[in-house]
């Protein structure tokens, strides 16, 4: 993996194909190998940039809370190392969270942006007491304990039922995660605002992916904004995990976007 220093942290990350760049960011306790069956079918028309977010796969995870903005400037450094003045941006889950803060703040470098199986909400209370919840569980029974109740709910059951290598793919992806990565990002979600307000009011292409039984992250939340300039899209049959339950379907959602906002933009 190609490394970059960002507050005296390393970033890792993958850089793939040529073309307009796209940003692919992962899910709490995931890393770029989420990404690993999708990025095939982009590379070959786009250039595919897929950080390990901080605290997470073999990027540096510092000691003590961490906070979605932190995550969305790191990203920003990774672009400015690369020389990259734009690039469209898209947030798998915790990496919505992230795509959302950085366009709110920084959306003169992104050409449009994305949600897959992620939303503007904030978490309620009883969203908040799990984030705690999972931050004791990670410091009482470690990180293996705590993915391996994690991960098989982020997929739809027949997919637990028909691919069970899948589910086991996650869970080795998500042991990798340092303990007080995963405990850092657990609390960055707890704390992050409400910011359904940058997809609604946003001037730039936005899409939003679904998972028709997604259990996480289901389309009602999802679909949180209906404007001209927003691109919505359910992926069938698919739980929270699409880019490895469907990678096929979800790569057909991302190249048709990726083809009209340039379209728009040379208009």
């Amino acid at each position: 993996m190609n490394k970059v220093v960002c507050d005296g942290y390393t970033l890792c990350y993958t850089d793939q194909g040529e073309g307009e760049p796209v940003v692919l960011l992962h899910g709490f306790c995931g890393s770029s190998g989420y990404w690993e069956q999708l990025v095939p079918l982009l590379s070959g028309s786009y250039r595919c940039i897929v950080p390990d977010l901080r605290g997470h796969g073999s990027s540096d995870a510092p000691l003590g809370k961490y906070s979605i903005e932190q995550m969305a400037d790191d990203v920003l450094k990774l672009l400015d190392e690369l020389n990259l003045p734009k690039a469209t941006m898209l947030g798998h889950s915790m990496g919505g969270y992230v795509t959302l803060s950085f366009a709110q703040r920084y959306a003169a470098r992104l050409n449009g942006f994305g949600l897959i199986h992620s939303t503007g909400y904030a978490d309620d209370e009883a969203s908040k007491e799990k984030r705690l919840k999972a931050v004791s569980t990670i410091q009482s029974e470690g990180v293996t304990a705590f993915i391996d109740g994690l991960i098989p709910g982020l997929f739809a059951p027949d997919t637990a039922k028909s691919q069970p290598e899948l589910i086991e793919k996650a869970k080795e992806i998500g042991y990798l995660t340092p303990p007080q990565g995963a405990a850092g990002a657990a609390l960055a979600m707890r704390e992050r605002p409400d910011r359904r307000d940058v997809i609604s009011a946003s001037a730039l292409p936005v899409l939003l992916v679904a998972g028709e039984n997604d259990r996480v992250a289901p389309p009602e939340k999802v679909f949180s904004a209906d404007r001209p300039n927003i691109t919505k899209a359910t992926i069938q049959g698919a739980g929270h995990m699409s880019m490895m339950e469907a990678p096929e379907k979800l790569a057909r959602v991302i190249l048709r976007f990726l083809e009209q906002t340039a379209s728009n933009r040379d208009l």
